[in-house]
Order: C-alpha cells, then sequence, then structure tokens
C-alpha cells in the first residue's frame, strides 16, 4: 500500500509542477506579446537634432 500511496503523491506533485510551469510559459508569452504591441504602437523615435545625419565612419579614399 506504501508504494501506491508514494505514486499517488508523486504523481500529484509532477501534474502541479507542470500546471506552475505551464502558467509561467503563459505568463511570459503575455509579457512578450505586451511588447511587442507596445513596440508596434509606439511613435516612431525622434531625432535629437534637427540637422542632417552624420555618417558614423568616415569615407575611404
Amino acid at each position: 500500500m506504501f508504494t501506491y500511496e508514494f505514486h499517488e503523491q508523486r504523481s500529484s506533485e509532477m501534474r502541479r509542477r507542470a500546471e506552475q510551469e505551464r502558467l509561467a510559459l503563459a505568463v511570459l508569452r503575455g509579457r512578450r506579446a505586451a511588447r511587442r504591441r507596445a513596440y508596434r504602437e509606439a511613435p516612431e523615435a525622434e531625432a535629437h537634432s534637427d540637422g542632417p545625419r552624420r555618417h558614423r565612419f568616415t569615407r575611404a579614399a
């Protein structure tokens, strides 16, 4: 009988852990989706200055 009870306890613990992992993944997916949505809906970034854009590197001869 002890083996059966141990098996049942282990089984229920594994189910609880799996449910917690599923919930954690769902939360992560929700956060990622919210970030993507915010990024898509955000206005374009404004330039720091009104002057022409300078290139990062000098031109090669």
